[in-house]
Parts: structure tokens; sequence; C-alpha cells
């Protein structure tokens, strides 16, 4: 696990931006700080599983039916769970971690339905991680 952010001083799920936008949502389950979370119910947030539509980052360790902050947009540091491209999106992955969002292959002569995932990506990386563990920033742009 390396802290390619440059900063080791933060922990995962700070924040440095000033204009970042936080909304709170009751927590349906325990939460740790610096997790993907995403609406497990009305008004309501879970720790990301993966795969699904991730609304943001925990930005505190919250306990069940407590409020918990969610940053939606705005820089802050991540654990990847593999190699990640800088500028490339991402989204939630397993354990509280981010990871590379792959395209979605398309057929090109329309013989084939397709789900597209608008909604999957988390944010763009703004470092490159290489290994699981890594510590990186994200621009969240949900």
């Amino acid at each position: 696990m390396a802290d390619k952010t440059g900063k080791p001083w933060m922990a995962v799920g700070e924040t440095d931006d000033p204009n970042a936008i936080i909304e709170s949502f009751e927590a349906a389950a325990n939460i740790t700080k610096g997790s993907p979370v995403y609406l497990s119910a009305d008004d309501k947030v879970s720790p990301s599983p993966g795969g699904d539509d991730a609304i943001g980052v925990a930005t505190k360790a919250i306990a069940t039916g407590k409020m918990c902050p969610v940053l939606k947009r705005g820089r802050v540091k991540v654990t990847a769970s593999g190699p990640i491209t800088r500028g490339k999106a991402v989204c939630s992955a397993a354990n509280g971690k981010v990871t590379e969002l792959v395209d979605q292959p398309v057929n090109e002569g329309g013989s084939a339905t397709y789900t597209i995932f608008y909604n999957r990506k988390l944010g763009t990386a703004l470092q490159s991680a290489t290994a699981d563990g890594d510590l990186i920033f994200i621009n969240a742009e949900k």
C-alpha cells in the first residue's frame, strides 16, 4: 500500500476541497469512513458492496441510525482495490474501496441489448494506483 496523494497526514474519507459538497443521510448500517455508499432505502445509505450506483464517500465512521455525511462532489482521499489509471473514471468496489470503471462493449450491429451504467461513475482518479490498498485522490462527481 502506498499513499499516492502527497498528503500522508490526511486519512481516507477526508477532503481538502473548500468547495466540496457534503450531504447527510441516515445510515442503514454501520459505515466506515472513506467507504463509498449507496442509497439502500429512501434517504438511507449503506456501505457499497461494489458494482452499484454509489452516491458518494462517507466522511465519518457512523453507526446504524445516525446521520452520515457523504461527500458527493469534490476531491476526497480513497483506497484503490487495484491498479487505476490517472484520469480514468472510478466506481465503487468491495470492502470500501474504488476501482476503475470499465467501459461496456457495444455491438454496433444492433443485434444485442445493453444496460447503460450512467450512474455507476463515482468520480475521476486524480492519481494512478498500482496496487490494492494504494491511497489516491478522486474527484467525486455525483
